[in-house]
């Protein structure tokens, strides 16, 4: 009797030991940030309550498409550079984007911020890595921010409570 008692506090412990381990918040500094694609999921998952459709989904692709092509077309720079592959195929916000390319690939922003306090804030402890390099910082759904200096990506965070 004993022995079933101590097992089943043995097994009670190993499983509140797991789920402690399982809730870990979400927080990285990196030079790749959001795909396009994820977030217009989240949008729309936000908006309606589910994911996109076939139809939706398609006349999305077929409209990110063409604003990338116009893009590149009006900027023969970004379109001969080494990085071209992550933003028109892979779709990807990465360091050294254009505002202008994270508007294309992810839409306006849910906030924006000059405020060096609020920048803090949303850098959490990477502030002392990013501060002195940003002027402006987006924010973007899932805990995704970037921050700008003259127009151009310089950092990305994520902070995520799952």
């Amino acid at each position: 009797m004993i022995q079933s008692v101590k097992r089943i506090i043995l097994v009670a412990g190993v499983l509140i030991l797991t789920a402690c381990a399982a809730y870990r918040v979400k927080e990285q500094r990196t030079t790749q940030g959001p795909m396009a694609e994820d977030v217009f999921i989240n949008t729309v998952i936000m908006a309606n309550g589910r994911e996109p459709n076939f139809d939706e989904r398609r006349h999305w692709n077929n409209q990110i498409d063409l604003k990338i092509s116009q893009y590149l077309h009006r900027n023969q720079d970004s379109a001969n550079s080494l990085d071209v592959s992550t933003f028109r195929f892979v779709r990807q916000v990465s360091v050294g984007q254009t505002a202008e390319q994270v508007l294309i690939l992810l839409g306006p922003p849910t906030a924006k911020t000059t405020d060096e306090a609020e920048m803090e804030k949303l850098a959490r402890k990477y502030w002392p890595s990013i501060k002195g390099n940003a002027t402006e910082a987006w924010v973007y759904p899932a805990g995704w921010n970037l921050y700008f200096k003259d127009a151009t990506v310089v950092d990305i965070t994520q902070y995520l409570v799952p």
